[in-house]
């Protein structure tokens, strides 16, 4: 026992003393954040207006388009969405978000010019002369027969690479040809937009006790819990191959299985790296729950935190659990590699089956999201590799029976057990095995011996 216990600190020190465990702490929600941030940041700065110019014979769309893309037109035809995403968001965000609809208004700038009798061939070699000389960036040709079926738009520009200006215009356009068809045929288009308004659908979860509560942020939370283990079970786990790798690469574990035995030293190293990543985890887990209380006392918050998930302090011990099952399976997984390996290249191709595994196991918790309590979330919250990454965002989710967990835990704790027991047997031979990758008949025979 003393021998463990001083493998396990001389791991979990190793780990937990170096500047790029106090780096990565401090780097992941930061990065977490500018994911958050940064592409709303790019996404609002306004660029310089396309320069458009709209062939118009009929002289019926060019009118209807221009009222159409008016930032005034803009932000009513995206109210609802709008409205829709800023239902839980504090003031000043939703007035950033409305700022912005109204933006996409100055995407496009007019360009008037006479065209004359000119056919539709010359007319588009004079627009794609000016576009090549840098005097205009678009230009839009309406056919004669705007209500015909095989009536066809053409439209070309220099920002093609624009989707967001170019689907501000498609939607316009399509608004524009419609009202004019209903004008034709004598339909009056406000009557019709009115009675065609989309439905306003207030929609909330309900616990397992009846109780309604906001679901508006279960996905992303869900999400932020499930890429959290993932990417601790990622980095702890190749940590382990490493170190593994290195010692029989210098070969140092020949002194140290004259100290102490095979599993002793494995078991040890597999504890002091998961302490080091229970360290890391709970700090960013406990600073999560310090910034939720922080904003739970800004009053402009409150309407945004009604909408966050439910966490119990029996939720947070659940998850730690979970990320403990999740790392001792896949460690188990990644020490056998690295004893079976001779160098960290070679680890790193063998590494691709466990981290398979892992990313399945995330792309489940989607599904978990959906239905928390269908038989496939029972399966894959239950078994092996899938649940520390499913039963954490079902917990979340919709808290199971405890006898669920329970057999959860049981099943998962007794795959360790065999795991652990696998890879101490590869890793008593195969760390003593110098100058050759061993094959798969090798390691077969390593664990059946006794």
């Amino acid at each position: 026992m003393r021998k463990f216990t001083a493998v396990l600190f001389h791991e979990y020190k190793k780990i937990v003393l170096k500047w790029t465990f106090l780096l990565g702490t401090l780097l992941f929600p930061l990065m977490g954040l500018a994911f958050a941030i940064v592409p709303a940041f790019i996404f609002s700065i306004k660029g310089e207006a396309t320069r458009l110019v709209v062939v118009d014979p009929t002289n019926k769309i060019l009118p209807r388009l221009k009222g159409n893309m008016s930032p005034e037109r803009i932000a009513e035809r995206q109210k609802q969405a709008v409205d829709e995403a800023l239902r839980g968001v504090p003031s000043g965000q939703g007035e950033q978000m409305s700022q912005t609809a109204r933006q996409m208004g100055s995407v496009f700038a007019f360009v008037d010019m006479e065209f004359g009798n000119k056919p539709v061939e010359a007319v588009r070699s004079e627009l794609n002369a000016k576009a090549a000389a840098g005097e205009i960036d678009a230009y839009l040709i309406v056919p004669e027969n705007i209500g015909a079926n095989d009536a066809k738009y053409e439209f070309r520009t220099r920002k093609a690479g624009d989707f967001i200006g170019n689907e501000v215009l498609k939607d316009a356009l399509n608004e524009a040809v419609r009202a004019q068809r209903m004008a034709d045929a004598n339909i009056d288009a406000a009557a019709v937009r009115d009675i065609s308004r989309n439905v306003t659908i207030e929609t909330k979860a309900l616990s397992d006790k009846g109780e309604e509560k906001d679901s508006d942020m279960l996905f992303i939370a869900s999400l932020v819990i499930g890429m959290m283990i993932y990417i601790s079970l990622a980095i702890y786990g190749q940590v382990i191959m490493g170190t593994v790798v290195e010692e029989k690469e210098t070969r140092i574990a020949e002194i140290l299985f004259s100290s102490a035995r095979p599993f002793e030293l494995m078991l040890g190293k597999l504890v002091g790296v998961g302490l080091a990543g229970l360290t890391q985890l709970g700090i960013w887990v406990g600073s999560l729950l310090a910034l939720s209380i922080f904003l739970s006392r800004q009053a402009d918050l409150g309407p945004f935190l009604q909408s966050v998930p439910d966490i119990t302090p029996l939720m947070v011990v659940y998850f730690l659990v979970y990320f403990l099952i999740g790392y001792f399976t896949f460690a188990a997984i990644f020490a056998l590699i690295g004893s079976a390996v001779t160098t960290v290249q070679e680890g790193s191709q063998f590494a691709f089956p466990p981290m398979i595994l892992m990313l399945t196991g995330l792309y489940f918790s989607f599904a978990v999201i959906r239905d928390p309590n269908s038989a496939m979330s029972f399966w894959v919250s239950t078994s092996p590799f899938f649940a520390p990454l499913t039963m954490p965002v079902r917990i979340l989710a919709e808290m199971p029976p405890f006898w669920q967990i329970a057999l959860s835990v049981g099943v998962n704790v007794l795959a360790i057990a065999g795991l652990v027991w696998v890879a101490s047997r590869v890793y008593r031979v195969g760390m003593l095995m110098y100058g050759k990758r061993a094959t798969v008949p090798e390691i077969w025979k390593w664990i059946r011996k006794v």
